[in-house]
């Protein structure tokens, strides 16, 4: 009885062997002939069973696995292309080996190039965060894309993987500096980036390109920290992003973002005294910057420093003629002077000729801001702009140009 068991079983087995010899054999067919939704169809009952697969027949199996996913499932291919790399490494063989690398190095490459298309020309950063980060996977060595994921996860706003990539590099080491090989076009006369040194000395030795020069990239360690701290301000986590901000400014303390970022965290934790003080900084950096002027009048203006905010302000202004924001902020803030008038006013309502005396002191401050505020009427109009200029229209009794702004309101507000 047990030597008819066994010859059964082996029987059975062989023709396992058989069918699993006639099933890749197929599969190979349909591989050579271009046939991708054949091939898969084959290769499902094979890979459903993968484990039961004779060891002499895995390597062909994987590979033929990896042929058949290719493009399609370029994660699943490069997972078989890599099993079989093991497999014929122990067995000492390179006899799929040699085929199936450079068919490997052809995905990644395809999928590099996928990211950089949706990165550069689509814009589709959450797609470019997938295929970068696919790409580090089928070529770990390469860190540079798991750092091209990061930057792109962070422009998609997917912060938490953005963070989890940032960190990730850290742990690595990961600096980001590598030496750029260039040459210039010797018919265009465009400096290229050629790649590598191979290609630089290839093409200067034939001539195409000449003046080949090598340049060293700058660290990219700081802007991983800095990079940390932005993500950490757009979640909210202000405590955290101060910490990285302070961090990346030790190593960096001229960069004005930065000094802008730890600027607004102090605004958020209401401490202003230590915003304007940053303010300061960058002004000394930057002193032709009509956006840290208009900050620092904004600052003022909440503190109640009128005239520094003034001040501020037209600056501002002298820097960038047509910053709208500047001439509104500006006009409100000359209004303030008028809050203590009315008050005044309401308190001397039967003192008549006091209270004339106060209007035309309002007026006065109205005359004041006017210029300011209809010129931000005129780069950009609002409804808030068109009610202020008409009310003090009307105040400074300026008929003729009360009544082209009152149908203009009227219309603003639908009546």
């Amino acid at each position: 009885m047990k030597k008819q068991i066994l010859t059964v079983s082996f029987a059975l087995l062989s023709v396992g062997l058989f069918a699993q010899k006639k099933e890749l054999r197929e599969l190979e067919k349909a591989i050579d002939k271009n046939r991708v939704a054949e091939a898969k169809t084959l290769l499902a009952p094979l890979e459903a069973n993968e484990d039961a697969i004779e060891d002499k027949y895995k390597a062909q199996y994987y590979y033929l696995k990896g042929a058949t996913y290719g493009r399609t499932n370029v994660e699943k291919a490069a997972e078989a292309y890599n099993k079989l790399f093991e497999i014929e490494k122990a067995e000492r063989s390179d006899k799929y080996t040699k085929e199936a690398q450079p068919k490997l190095n052809d995905l990644i490459q395809y999928v590099s190039n996928l990211a950089i298309k949706q990165y550069n020309e689509d814009k589709q950063f959450e797609l470019a965060t997938n295929n970068f980060y696919l790409t580090y996977k089928l070529s770990p060595k390469d860190t540079t894309f798991l750092y091209n994921a990061a930057v792109s996860a962070s422009l998609a706003k997917d912060y938490d993987t953005a963070l989890k990539y940032y960190k990730d590099l850290q742990r690595l080491g990961y600096t980001g500096v590598s030496k750029v090989y260039y040459a210039v076009d010797k018919e265009t006369g465009v400096k290229e980036n050629l790649g590598s040194e191979s290609n630089q000395k290839a093409y200067v030795r034939l001539g195409t390109h000449i003046n080949p020069t090598t340049e060293v990239t700058e660290s990219k360690q700081g802007d991983i920290i800095k990079n940390i701290g932005y993500i950490y301000i757009n979640q909210g986590k202000d405590d955290e992003a101060m910490k990285f901000i302070q961090e990346a400014r030790k190593a960096d303390p001229k960069d004005l973002n930065l000094i802008l970022n730890e600027a607004q965290l102090y605004i958020k934790m209401e401490k202003t005294e230590k915003f304007g003080q940053l303010m300061q900084e960058a002004i000394a950096l930057d002193p032709n910057n009509p956006i840290l002027f208009f900050n620092l009048g904004v600052v003022n203006q909440n503190e109640d420093n009128i005239d520094k905010a003034i001040e501020y302000y037209k600056k501002a202004i002298e820097l960038k003629p047509d910053y709208g924001d500047a001439y509104m902020n500006l006009a409100i803030t000359i209004l303030k002077e008028e809050q203590k008038i009315v008050e005044e006013m309401n308190k001397n309502l039967s003192d008549f000729k006091k209270y004339d005396a106060l209007q035309q002191k309002q007026k006065e401050v109205y005359k004041k801001a006017l210029p300011y505020l209809e010129k931000a009427d005129e780069l950009e109009r609002t409804e808030d702009t068109v009610r202020t200029l008409l009310n003090m229209y009307d105040v400074l009794e300026m008929t003729e140009k009360a009544d082209k702004m009152r149908p203009i309101y009227k219309k603003m507000r639908g009546q």
